[in-house]
């Protein structure tokens, strides 16, 4: 969960240091977070970058996540219902919300991130300028099939992630991409 809010506008590896930085400081907990003064935080949480914002972004989430009881509780709570409560925090987006159900609550929702917006558009699925909830739908009806919908969208977004970051690049590597004979984007 923790991840999901510091992983906002960048890479999963510089959200890693920063987690490592709060399990050094034995900070990794939402009470000691949400206890701990905002510079203090925002250091710990610098290599994931915007820090300071974060850091006020993930003490909203860590409060609103001790008030409303923590893991146990929250995950009696039907889909929908987490869903919108996790969009009521501040700093608690789509993407991130349906990060946090999809990976800590296991729950059937497929994150729209930027990965799947560039594959899709130069796959000629979409036009890119959707609204995250038609994209998000559009996914989940295409995939709902499927016995284990949440491993599938698990897996399924794993996969959009890799082969974005090692060949549908915002520069793209289309000459060794599996996909290219099914692309409408062709670099020169």
């Amino acid at each position: 969960m923790v991840g999901a809010v510091l992983t906002q506008n960048t890479a999963w590896t510089n959200v890693e240091k920063a987690i490592a930085n709060l399990i050094e400081a034995n900070a990794l907990a939402p009470d000691i977070i949400v206890d701990t003064h905002p510079k203090r935080l925002a250091s710990w949480l610098k290599p994931s970058g915007y820090f300071n914002i974060k850091a006020k972004r993930l003490k909203n989430y860590c409060r609103w996540y001790l008030q409303q009881g923590e893991y146990e509780t929250l995950d009696q709570l039907p889909t929908d219902e987490l869903r919108a409560s996790l969009l009521s925090v501040n700093g608690v987006g789509p993407e991130t919300a349906d990060d946090i159900l999809l990976y800590a609550f296991n729950r059937p929702v497929f994150i729209i991130d930027a990965y799947t917006r560039r594959l899709f558009k130069r796959l000629g699925h979409i036009d890119g300028d959707e609204h995250y909830e038609s994209l998000r739908e559009f996914f989940q009806q295409g995939l709902s099939r499927e016995k284990d919908i949440v491993q599938l969208f698990n897996e399924y977004h794993a996969l959009i992630v890799i082969h974005a970051k090692d060949y549908c690049k915002t520069k793209p590597r289309c000459e060794d991409c599996c996909l290219q004979k099914e692309c409408d984007f062709k670099t020169e």
